[in-house]
């Protein structure tokens, strides 16, 4: 039987697609083996949202290259779309596609069998006007399934290089995502995420569908429980999603708004389509219509020319909207970006600093939001033993607060409800109160 080991970097939508890419595998009757053990074939899903991710990626292609120099050395994902020549470049490297196509990999893989010459599959991603299904029937072990809906970006912010990595705006048909929503369930899974490279643009390629239509046919899913939306702009909060997200019984009580600077001035040079007056007012509608909402978000801090005044903007306009959490992330510099090219770069000692102070305001905001549920009786899904302390059990609440609770390991996947005896960050302490959901899920295992 041929071996494959899979090594993905980046974000939750590579690592939704190594998933797809392996069932490919699968069904050509390979095995799975770790990706330090010697393998016939390994498949690296590389990222390139920073330079740094360029780096860990041919880092890892490298490192498989010398624990198996037999082995055929596929690379596929961001990196490999935006620099192909540079990946094709590696010695050792044998057959590179992009972030399509990749239905492709196991013909190349035979073709190269026979011919032994490298393939550069990597097609021009900014044709790419149809989704590519790649179905994820199950997952191998997480107790919440991701549910790809979209794939690729039209913003084309200042510091981002992903609409060159993913192409433009393209949704899935709603009918295929409703059906893998469907499998999902079937296979056990109580909770399913919503995601994409731009999850809150959905539907805004199609004429008469939107993410709302989306949200509100979910909710007629027999066996599921919640639905997440991984990510959501601002400017996508649109009154039709507030109002199937206020109808829904099943959407949870948390979104993800990435805000990346509380300034005007900086959200003008990122090319961010929203300002600060806009986005309050779309989260506070939000807050008003979930009440406990759980509201996280990204902030980029030094990025070009940010004043200690623009600093200072975004530090009281956090403070005012009051997140649960936050990823704050110090500008660095894409290659092949606008912002890359700026004047007044920000020195990186001054970011740093800036970056500690907006952790502490964090960490301060996600304890107060907690605190707000102490006493209170909340539904989780334990995700996993607690490696400390193997009697308690670690999962999330519906709102998103990470909880610690004395279960048996048998309650894993199943929704139960827990009483917060003590709130704190990153971890609440609770009590078992009751299970909600009793029948045990058949998860398929490889």
């Amino acid at each position: 039987m041929p071996t494959v080991a899979f090594h993905t970097l980046g974000c939750k939508v590579n690592h939704y697609e190594t998933e797809a890419i392996w069932q490919l595998f699968q069904q050509e009757g390979y095995e799975k083996t770790d990706y330090d053990q010697i393998s016939d074939v390994y498949v690296i899903n590389t990222c390139t949202v920073t330079n740094t991710g360029d780096k860990k990626s041919r880092q890892v292609i490298r490192r498989a290259i010398r624990k198996n120099p037999e082995a055929v050395v596929c690379v596929t994902g961001c990196y490999a779309q935006t620099s192909p020549a540079e990946v094709m470049a590696i010695p050792g490297v044998d057959i590179v596609v992009g972030t399509q196509d990749r239905h492709k990999l196991l013909p190349f893989i035979e073709e190269f069998q026979k011919e032994r010459e490298p393939i550069n599959g990597v097609g021009n991603i900014m044709k790419a006007r149809v989704y590519e299904e790649l179905d994820v029937p199950s997952f191998t072990d997480r107790t919440r399934a991701s549910l790809k809906i979209q794939e690729g970006c039209n913003n084309f912010c200042t510091f981002c290089i992903i609409p060159w990595a993913r192409g433009l705006m393209r949704s899935r048909k709603p009918s295929d995502v409703l059906q893998q929503a469907d499998q999902l369930v079937e296979a056990g899974y109580k909770e399913i995420v919503l995601t994409g490279i731009h999850t809150g643009g959905y539907g805004e390629d199609m004429k008469d569908y939107s993410l709302a239509d989306l949200l509100i046919d979910l909710e007629k899913i027999d066996g599921l429980k919640r639905i997440r939306i991984s990510s959501i702009e601002a400017s996508q909060i649109t009154d039709e999603v507030i109002d199937a997200i206020n109808q829904s019984e099943k959407v949870v009580r948390h979104l993800h708004v990435p805000l990346q600077s509380g300034s005007d001035t900086v959200l003008k040079r990122m090319r961010r389509k929203y300002t600060t007056d806009f986005y309050k007012e779309r989260v506070d509608r939000l807050k008003q219509t979930l009440s406990g909402l759980a509201v996280t978000s990204d902030v980029i801090v030094g990025f070009p020319g940010e004043t200690n005044e623009e600093f200072q903007e975004t530090f009281d306009f956090i403070r005012e909207i009051g997140f649960s959490e936050l990823h704050v992330f110090p500008f660095s510099k894409r290659t092949g970006t606008p912002a890359a090219r700026m004047e007044d770069q920000v020195d990186d000692s001054l970011k740093n600093e800036r970056v500690h102070r907006l952790i502490e305001l964090s960490n301060q905001q996600a304890k107060e939001y907690a605190s707000l549920f102490e006493g209170e009786v909340l539904e989780m899904i334990p995700e996993e033993e607690d490696q400390e302390d193997r009697e308690q059990l670690i999962g999330y609440t519906d709102n998103y607060m990470k909880v610690k609770v004395r279960l048996n390991s048998s309650m894993i996947g199943e929704i139960v409800k827990v009483k917060i005896d003590q709130a704190g960050y990153p971890y609440n302490r609770g009590s078992f109160v009751k299970v909600v959901t009793d029948q045990k899920r058949q998860l398929v295992h490889e």
